[in-house]
């Protein structure tokens, strides 16, 4: 037990005694000007459930039953066009009025209504122009809910089945994010581009996707529990050199570069294996900008000295007993010396460990001798 506990205590006052040599390297240390400026957001790390994606890109189509046309059962010729193109209008209303071929004085005239409610995307007729009973006149196109389309590689098909989530964004709008379930299948590939066909029902309240509009698709197919995973906006570098921002367990608007080992990575959050611990605060917005930061507006002695209220070495090491004493009669009293006759609270430590270990060994000495003194 004395050996076990003297050998911990050895190793502890190892581990503090030791500077790390990557911590003035790769620490970021800033003002809060700069904090504000770079506008940076933190994150904490932590163990969460990690959903496996698959990766798409489609079109946003009108959906089965949202699209119709306004035409005329009789002909005749259009004396009033109420419908104007890409304005929103009731069902009901009246979209032509087409004057019949009919004799009469004046000759007789029929009213086209919208069948449904929507946006009028087609209008093909204008006053005075004739009318056929084969022509459409009017389309109009129902956006209340839309068909999103993802063109999936083929290969990839056999994770996928109807019912499965999938995060869906249109490039118009990159920051709105739309939520649905696989509706079906294609029943054929397109033998063309090597896809299949994977269709989602999206609600569209306000209207914002339209039919032709690019979308991205992240098709949920699995989930696992427990795992340790940042927001993928964290992560920096390329190839086998990637790393994040952790800022500084004891240090203000201190950042520390730290290199990490990648998992499996979805469209927004990436499994780290080595690096990162539960509670580091991972700096997200702003993190590219810390790279362009250099080694930041303040040196890693001037925060320790704030921190600490003690004076440290240009390293950040705690000064030998020799160089406090020095540093304590060129600073005087002043901000960062120390007053005459009191030591550093890692040098007290210091102190007191060795003392202890001493007496430790002592004890461990004479519960040795006993023994052999039979």
């Amino acid at each position: 037990m004395l050996r076990t506990l003297a050998l911990f205590l050895i190793l502890s006052a190892a581990a503090l005694a030791a500077v790390d040599p990557n911590r003035s390297a790769n620490l970021v240390i800033l003002d809060e000007t700069a904090v504000k400026n770079l506008n940076l957001v933190t994150v904490e790390a932590e163990e969460a459930d990690f959903e496996e994606t698959i990766f798409a890109l489609g079109r946003i189509r009108v959906a089965s039953g949202h699209r119709a046309v306004v035409s005329s059962r009789v002909p005749g010729r259009a004396i009033s066009v109420s419908a104007h193109i890409d304005t929103k209008i009731e069902k009901g209303a009246e979209a032509v009025v087409v004057e019949s071929r009919q004799p009469g004085d004046p000759p007789p005239s029929v009213r086209l209504l919208a069948p449904i409610s929507g946006h009028i995307s087609m209008v093909k007729i204008a006053p005075g122009q004739p009318v056929e009973v084969a022509d459409s006149l009017v389309e109009i196109v129902d956006l209340s809910s839309v068909h999103a389309v993802a063109a999936l590689p083929e290969h990839l098909a056999n994770r996928v089945q109807v019912g499965q989530k999938a995060r869906i964004r249109a490039t118009g709008y990159p920051d709105k994010e739309f939520i649905a379930e696989i509706e079906h299948l294609g029943t054929e590939a397109d033998a063309a581009s090597g896809t299949i066909e994977v269709a989602f029902h999206v609600e569209n309240p306000e209207a914002i996707l339209r039919p032709g509009m690019r979308a991205e698709f992240s098709i949920v197919t699995g989930k696992r529990e427990g795992v340790m995973s940042i927001p993928a906006e964290a992560v920096q570098g390329d190839g086998g050199q990637r790393f994040v921002y952790i800022a500084d367990y004891e240090l203000k608007h201190a950042f520390m570069k730290t290199p990490v080992v990648l998992g499996a990575q979805n469209d927004r959050m990436v499994e780290v294996t080595g690096g990162v611990l539960p509670g580091d605060q991972v700096v997200t917005r702003g993190a590219y900008a810390l790279i362009f930061a250099g080694k930041g507006n303040t040196s890693l002695k001037e925060a320790l000295d704030a921190a600490h209220g003690h004076p440290h070495a240009d390293d950040g090491s705690e000064l030998t007993a020799e160089q406090a004493k020095a540093a304590a009669s060129k600073g005087g009293s002043g901000a960062g010396g120390n007053r005459a006759g009191v030591l550093p609270p890692v040098a007290m430590f210091f102190a007191g460990t060795t003392g202890l270990l001493f007496i430790l060994l002592v004890a461990l000495g004479l519960k040795l001798r006993k023994p052999n003194a039979a």
